[in-house]
């Protein structure tokens, strides 16, 4: 199902981003999967909000392994996306996909979506052993941020 921003700002388009990735908080943690309410890792629930906001996906999603390439020392992840998203510098908001480094000098491999900026921002994401869950974008994931994005 694809959702329709109302007065297609970006504003808009935030909250249609933030309902959509609520709605799957819940599903299990499956790695490379993407199906709400039955399993998906990280990059499967932006894969599921993209589905929803602008329809199909921009391109095949080739196997991946837990570790994304820290072995090659390539940033897969962080390639991809930029081809599909628009990096922002701006501080985080509502409705950015952020991606975070989850120790430092390794690979950047894990994502989630902004849903509050408030004194007690928070984000969703499907976090192995846990599924989707939102969690407070506390100082240390504020500190694993490695770049922020916006849907196209």
């Amino acid at each position: 199902m694809r959702i329709e921003p109302q007065g297609g700002t970006p504003s808009a388009q935030s909250a249609v981003i933030i309902v959509e990735a609520r709605r799957w908080i819940g599903t299990p943690y499956r790695h490379q999967a993407s199906v709400l309410g039955a399993g998906c890792d990280c990059l499967g629930l932006v894969r599921g909000v993209w589905r929803a906001v602008h329809g199909a996906e921009p391109e095949p999603i080739p196997p991946y392994s837990a570790d994304w390439s820290e072995t090659s020392g390539e940033e897969a992840l962080w390639h991809a996306l930029m081809r599909h998203m628009r990096a922002v510098e701006t501080k985080t908001r509502p409705g950015q996909i952020l991606l975070f480094r989850m120790h430092s000098g390794r690979m950047a491999k894990h994502l989630g979506i902004c849903t509050s900026d408030t004194a007690h921002p928070r984000f969703v994401h499907a976090y192995c052993g846990h599924g989707v869950v939102e969690s407070p974008l506390s100082p240390p994931w504020e500190r694993r941020i490695a770049a922020r994005f916006e849907l196209n």
